[in-house]
């Protein structure tokens, strides 16, 4: 645009200049024309001496004389008294005065007649319209208008084309760019221009960026699946020796039952706590670990409302004076039984770390055909996630505030976590909604059912105190 704006300028001022030049020699041209048919005519006059008297002015027979373009030629002696006129028009020349001038619609050249003494004895006027005149100069001032806008409308046209030639090179850039951006593939390789240029070189510079960011990524990614693989493998190595020391701990508990080793009992039971808090923190890590990783455990054909009750089952103890309601039907899915008793577990072990101890748990499980899922709801009477928590809440190491009592110490903020990634790896979703008939926390759990076929529904439900 710029560039068409420059052109118009420098097109505006070359014509206002070549049509004043050109005006003014069209102009010229026809004065002197004029000029010269009048000196024609004034050559042709003949001037007769009188004695005692002024000479006379003979002037040639103005009726033969050719007059083109409609002129108008007369003879005027000094006083302005008209000897002769062709055509007889009678038309108003202005008084006789050597050169050029205007007169109305008439261009007049008038030239003196001089007689024998050098002294001017008459004149000839030869006038004719300006009309054509002013159609030439209107015509050239037009053809230099079109001719303006015609030269800025191709340096626009031009413009546009050639910039839209160089331009194809930056929006295939431009284009790669967001591609990568939003694929975050690094390894896609940008066209080079076929010229030698500006863009050809910065091409080449965003290529290599790329190249090296691509090099650094994949060593990353490298390093990180090692650290997952070494994390996966170190909780594995672990869970034997674990076992085997919280083994021998409970056993030692059990020796030092007698009254006589109170301070050794406390001691075992102490240390059969943390046992028992590393092996699950080990467990969690194993399974994060593998998720990560992208390892998953085999899977079979199974009932979730199976796998969730031995989970109720489990947590049973643990609940203290809360009251457990369970109402699961058969919900048929492709999973691993552990992982999926973890995560049931890990869900009712959190709704009994944060409600009161005399809160209500709700467990729910649900088939639901339209959409061909199976979803596990848990639900607590207590105070609820905050609303800026439920998106954070499934982050490791991500804990709530306002636990009911001194269980959530024993946490390792993984519970919430590992379920989201056991979720994740049976292709399901995990979401913290506000429970609308408990008033507290529900943890929803959405994953793909086995299949659509049609089965009875079983409806298991029952109170556990």
């Amino acid at each position: 645009m710029v560039s068409a704006s420059l052109t118009f300028v420098i097109l505006l001022v070359f014509g206002a200049i070549v049509g004043a030049v050109a005006t003014s020699r069209v102009r010229s041209d026809f004065n002197r024309d004029l000029e010269e048919a009048a000196a024609h005519l004034v050559s042709k006059t003949r001037i007769v001496e009188r004695p005692l008297s002024e000479p006379v002015v003979y002037s040639p027979d103005l009726q033969a004389v050719s007059l083109p373009n409609g002129a108008t030629a007369r003879v005027v002696n000094t006083s302005g008294l008209v000897l002769d006129e062709a055509p007889r028009r009678h038309l108003e020349l202005g008084p006789p005065s050597a050169g050029v001038a205007n007169v109305g619609v008439l261009t007049v050249a008038t030239q003196p007649v001089f007689g024998p003494t050098d002294q001017v004895v008459g004149y000839i006027q030869y006038a004719r319209s300006d009309s054509q005149v002013n159609s030439t100069v209107t015509r050239l001032w037009l053809f230099i208008v079109f001719g303006i806008l015609g030269g800025t409308a191709l340096a626009i046209l031009g413009g546009v084309a050639v910039a839209s030639r160089a331009m194809k090179p930056i929006a295939a850039l431009t284009s790669t760019a967001r591609e990568i951006a939003a694929t975050g593939d690094t390894s896609k390789r940008l066209s080079r221009p076929s010229a030698e240029d500006e863009v050809a070189e910065l091409t080449l510079t965003l290529q290599q960026m790329l190249t090296a960011l691509d090099a650094s990524r994949a060593e990353r990614e490298a390093a990180m699946q090692k650290q997952r693989e070494f994390v996966a493998d170190a909780s594995h190595e672990l869970r034997t020796p674990l076992t085997s020391i919280l083994a021998n701990l409970e056993l030692l508990e059990a020796q030092l039952g007698g009254v006589d080793y109170g301070e050794e009992r406390e001691l075992a039971e102490s240390a059969v706590r943390s046992s028992q808090r590393m092996s699950r923190l080990v467990a969690d890590l194993l399974i994060l670990a593998r998720s990560d990783a992208g390892q998953h455990r085999p899977k079979e054909n199974l009932d979730l409302a199976e796998v969730v009750m031995g989970a109720a089952r489990e947590i049973t103890p643990s609940l203290g004076g809360r009251t457990l309601r369970t109402d699961c039907e058969q919900t048929p899915v492709l999973g691993n039984r552990d992982e999926l008793h973890r995560l049931a577990l890990n869900l009712l072990d959190n709704a009994v770390r944060y409600s009161p101890a005399d809160a209500e748990i709700s467990l729910a499980t649900e088939w639901r055909r339209q959409d061909g899922s199976v979803v596990l709801e848990v639900a607590d009477s207590g105070p609820g996630i905050p609303g800026p928590l439920r998106e954070r809440v499934f982050e490791r190491f991500v804990r709530g505030q306002n636990s009911s009592d001194t269980a959530s110490s024993d946490g390792t903020g993984l519970g919430l976590a590992m379920v989201s990634a056991i979720a994740a790896s049976h292709g399901g979703t995990v979401a913290a909604e506000e429970s609308g008939e408990l008033g507290g926390a529900l943890i929803v759990v959405a994953l793909p059912a086995r299949d659509a076929q049609a089965v009875d529904e079983l409806t298991v439900g029952r109170r556990i105190d």
